[in-house]
């Protein structure tokens, strides 16, 4: 093999198709990145037996072939050489090596055979439709803080992607939990979606995917079956395995009668939860929310901090209540929240707050409260 590529187009791809290799593994050839050399195009490869990422790029090929090289340190090479540089690939008779050639720097790499590289198999990926960059970029930014890390309840590791009705409208609707604070954002259901399953996506796959959302501005081809997703860009390809496990039924935790509203300027209230919980201790995160007629008193106590209270005038007409929640979770929130204003709908200092965007309802956030 032995081809040419200029240093600018690698080391995006590589950026991309790195990012899925595991630092450590069991498996010598899943810490490599195969290289595929046809013609005008070279394909870089990367997976983790659960995650593939394909990119293609030019080069100048003038002797087809492919070979895999530790894609860690292929990355680290590509980006130390200077901008604008060629970069020279080719594998000689001699098995088990690539040198790498770029104006006065030569590398000789070890190689594994491509033959033996893991490819994931396709399948038949039944439901196919187009999603925008913009609308996917949303679906995952508002939800993916409320996924899961806790390994033993492995169905919530994920973002629950499916299609619903919202007021006898079809949508699609991306939920994610961890059993502390819910997050559901839908846009309106795109042509060709109709029939798809239910599938949670893994959150290793959601965070690669908005990697390469940070760079596109096209129509994302989506094609997915009960047991695996692909996301096909303009050159890069990312097909994933689903989480197999069954979603909880997240509609029995979001209230539907809570009735005292209250509804803050978020960046006021983002900042002054902020402040006041520097206060609350590691552990707990706690602040605690006293809501009267106009205003809002904010406070935080830690036996070993002391205490801290803030004022805010807010919109609230109902019975006076106290509720306590994470200062994490609240920000967190606050965060994903684009408009003005935030709308916190309370029933009690013990049920579920739900709180959405004053100015948008696609999404809605249901936060659990904590004992302060």
């Amino acid at each position: 093999m032995k081809l040419t590529i200029e240093r600018a187009a690698l080391l995006r791809a590589l950026s991309h198709v790195q990012s899925v290799v595991e630092r450590r593994n069991t498996i010598p050839i899943l810490s490599n990145v195969l290289l595929k050399a046809e013609g005008t195009k070279v394909t870089i490869s990367a997976t983790d037996m659960d995650i593939e990422m394909v990119s293609s790029l030019p080069a100048q090929s003038s002797q087809p072939g492919a070979t895999t090289v530790p894609a860690h340190t292929l990355y680290d090479i590509v980006r130390k050489l200077t901008d604008g540089a060629q970069i020279e690939f080719e594998t000689t008779g001699e098995k088990g090596l690539m040198t790498l050639r770029s104006g006065r720097s030569t590398f000789t790499l070890s190689c594994l055979p491509p033959e033996d590289y893991p490819l994931m198999a396709g399948g038949d990926l039944a439901h196919n439709f187009l999603l925008s960059a913009s609308d996917l970029k949303r679906l995952i930014d508002r939800t993916r803080f409320a996924i899961s890390t806790e390994e033993t309840r492995y169905y919530l590791n994920g973002i629950y992607l499916h299609a619903a009705k919202t007021d006898k409208v079809d949508m699609l609707r991306a939920v994610a939990t961890d059993g502390h604070r819910l997050a559901r954002m839908e846009i309106p259901l795109p042509e060709g979606a109709g029939g798809m399953p239910g599938v949670i996506i893994p959150r290793k796959t959601v965070n690669e995917l908005r990697k390469l959302l940070d760079e596109m501005d096209q129509e994302i081809s989506v094609s997915l079956s009960d047991t695996k997703i692909r996301m096909t860009f303009a050159d890069t390809v990312l097909t994933s395995k689903l989480i197999d496990g069954t979603f909880p039924d997240y509609d029995r935790v979001i209230p539907t009668g809570n009735d005292k509203i209250l509804e803050v300027d978020c960046k006021l209230f983002a900042e002054a939860v902020d402040r006041v919980s520097t206060i609350s201790t590691e552990k707990s995160r706690a602040v605690k929310l006293a809501v009267d007629k106009g205003s809002l008193t904010l406070s935080a106590t830690s036996a070993e901090n002391g205490t801290a209270t803030e004022e805010l005038e807010v919109r609230y007409s109902a019975p006076a209540i106290e509720i306590g929640f994470n200062s994490r979770y609240l920000l967190d929130i606050a965060e994903q929240i684009e408009g003005d204003g935030a709308r916190f709908a309370m029933a009690d200092a013990a049920s579920p707050t739900v709180v959405r965007d004053s100015a948008d309802s696609s999404a809605l956030y249901v936060l659990m409260p904590m004992r302060v």
